[in-house]
């Protein structure tokens, strides 16, 4: 028995190297997705608010997930250094239990983007029916106009029938040139067309979403087909572990 074990024995430790390099990189995972889910909540909660009538649960579930993968990546460098059989197949059941999770999540994100693409045009339609440049649904309609350069949800003329253009015309955030824009102007249908974006921001989001679909579900597919190969490099150490064992019986 041991030629046997002495052939065993490099196996194990090429097997448990790979692994603890899987592990760090699934536990670089967990961090990152955690402080996304941080970022998000803190910095986009706002711009969440067009995207849905409610506030999101996406950060609670992106920290909470970051977490969990982040404590058994440090579970599974644990394992790998004590070499134990059911710590490699707990950490294994783990690893597809992510694969099926993150696997359902981007086949579900591809399927319903169709079903987000109308939301997000409901949720920003009515947050410009009522902004009033105060509230964070305003604020965000705001960020979202400066940012893209773009007025109203398919033209400027969107602002027309809102409650804020009576008041006060078109929001400046629209304005190609803000110094170039007074309160007078932006109320004169004529005027504001030749000092605001022409572009309507819905067409700008949706052609985004569109050109980054393909991008964003392979990036989800090729992260949650990443945990097979922690998957197989966790059952074969478990499985070299028990057949050294029991060839020193």
């Amino acid at each position: 028995m041991a030629p046997r074990r002495m052939e065993t024995k490099p196996a194990i430790f090429c097997l448990k190297t790979l692994l603890l390099l899987y592990s760090f990189i699934f536990w670089v995972t967990g961090v990152v997705l955690l402080v996304v889910g941080l970022w998000w909540k803190f910095m986009l909660g706002p711009y969440m608010l067009l995207i849905s009538s409610s506030p999101s649960s996406a950060p609670y579930v992106l920290t909470g997930t970051g977490a969990a993968i982040a404590l058994f990546g440090l579970f599974g460098c644990f394992a790998t250094c004590r070499g134990r059989p059911w710590m490699l197949k707990l950490y294994a059941v783990f690893l597809s239990l992510v694969f099926m999770t993150e696997l359902i999540a981007g086949i579900s994100g591809f399927v319903f983007r169709h079903e987000i693409k109308g939301t997000f045009l409901t949720a920003y339609s009515a947050a410009v029916m009522r902004y009033d440049g105060r509230d964070d649904r305003s604020v965000a309609v705001d960020g979202v106009q400066r940012r893209l350069h773009c007025c109203g949800v398919y033209n400027y003329t969107s602002w027309f029938s809102s409650v804020y253009f009576p008041i006060s015309g078109i929001p400046t955030s629209c304005c190609v040139h803000v110094s170039d824009c007074n309160e007078a102007d932006l109320k004169n249908t004529t005027l504001a067309a030749q000092k605001v974006y022409k572009e309507g921001c819905y067409e700008l989001v949706v052609s985004f979403i569109e050109s980054n679909m393909g991008i964003i579900a392979g990036v989800t597919f090729g992260i949650s087909f990443s945990q097979l190969v922690g998957v197989t490099l966790a059952c074969c150490l478990s499985h070299f572990i028990n057949s050294n064992q029991y060839e020193m019986i």
